[in-house]
């Protein structure tokens, strides 16, 4: 029995000490000044039925009963009565991931073919980190696009699927065709420098090397070790295609590298001032891998949290005083009526 008891709760449990208000209001409230016009009978004495009057036959007492019964039932349910349930443990993670996607005119490129299909370099992208942003639940995302100039395109935040629609409604070039590395690090740092130091995380993927913004890549970097941001940098691009000769034919094809403006040096460096790791994304697959990897990297569990299952009880006691009060009014209509009939 107490075990069963051992969870329940009251949200308003002084509303319990009103229980005793309508016995306290009966006891000492001033009965009704009732003036009532009255027949003198002088002879009242000396009827032979005098007891049969005066003794009335006594009531029942079940409508007192189920009136206390209603009202301990009504303060019951107002005083909020819940059960709660034993601790649970969940996963609570902490990490503030913040996204930096280039979209410069490269990256309209289509030498990453997806799922046997030709694509661009964009579509790849976002095919593979949605997938990742979806992973990241319980995580601060954020996401920040780049081309010539850099937007934050969305603060961190736990809305993911906001962050997810945001990535896939980016276009090329609608920040410029060039590609300004240093400043998309810059933007990306003052949005993480507001959080704990062991929480600040940047995934920065481009097709190239840069060449707009008014912040170098490297002291970008410098800028993002001091203020305790981890960077994790992705070259994306194929390291090989094939280029079709005259009217798209065979005759005169060339094999070119499509990622020959890659400057791999400066995002490794960027990546180990940082204390990240510098990925290289030769396909889809890779891409894909490279994003599994981080996610490792970064696990998204880092501590436990608890919390106790709470379920309302109120609905109860107040569904049963419900019933109690129509109860109460039927038997008055129909002792109103059976004492109508008789009189008749």
């Amino acid at each position: 029995m107490f075990e069963l008891l051992k969870g329940l709760e009251f949200t308003l449990p002084w509303i319990l000490l009103l229980l005793p208000l309508p016995w306290l209001v009966y006891r000492f409230s001033k009965p009704a000044n009732r003036q009532q016009s009255a027949l003198l009978v002088p002879f009242y004495n000396d009827l032979p039925l005098q007891d049969s009057l005066t003794s009335p036959a006594p009531e029942s007492r079940a409508p007192l009963f189920l009136a206390i019964l209603a009202w301990c039932l009504l303060l019951l349910a107002t005083a909020g009565p819940r059960w709660v349930g034993d601790p649970v443990e969940l996963p609570v993670t902490g990490r503030d991931t913040l996204l930096a996607v280039d979209l410069s005119g490269s990256m309209k490129q289509t030498d990453l073919p997806l799922n046997g299909r030709e694509a661009t370099r964009l579509d790849v992208v976002k095919d593979v980190v949605s997938k990742f942003i979806d992973g990241r639940k319980g995580d601060r995302v954020g996401l920040v696009l780049f081309g010539t100039q850099a937007y934050l395109q969305a603060p961190l935040t736990f809305d993911i699927e906001t962050v997810r629609t945001l990535l896939d409604e980016s276009t090329i070039g609608i920040a410029g065709p060039l590609t300004a590395i240093g400043d998309a690090i810059g933007m990306s740092v003052k949005q993480l420098r507001k959080r704990p130091k062991d929480q600040r995380v940047m995934i920065l993927l481009t097709d190239g090397d840069n060449t707009a913004g008014n912040l170098s890549p490297i002291k970008a970097a410098d800028l993002a070790q001091k203020e305790g941001v981890t960077i994790y940098t992705v070259g994306v691009g194929a390291e090989e295609m094939i280029v079709p000769g005259i009217f798209g034919s065979s005759f005169g094809a060339q094999r070119v590298n499509p990622s020959a403006d890659l400057d791999e040096e400066t995002l490794s460096k960027i990546a180990d001032v940082t204390g990240g790791r510098y990925f290289r994304a030769r396909s889809a697959d890779e891409l894909k891998q490279i994003y599994t990897i981080i996610d490792q990297l970064e696990p998204v569990e880092l501590s436990k949290d608890t919390f106790r299952p709470v379920k309302a009880l109120f609905y109860w006691p107040l569904g049963f005083a419900f019933m109690l009060a129509a109860l109460l009014a039927s038997l008055k209509v129909f002792a109103t009526s059976a004492r109508t009939g008789g009189e008749a």
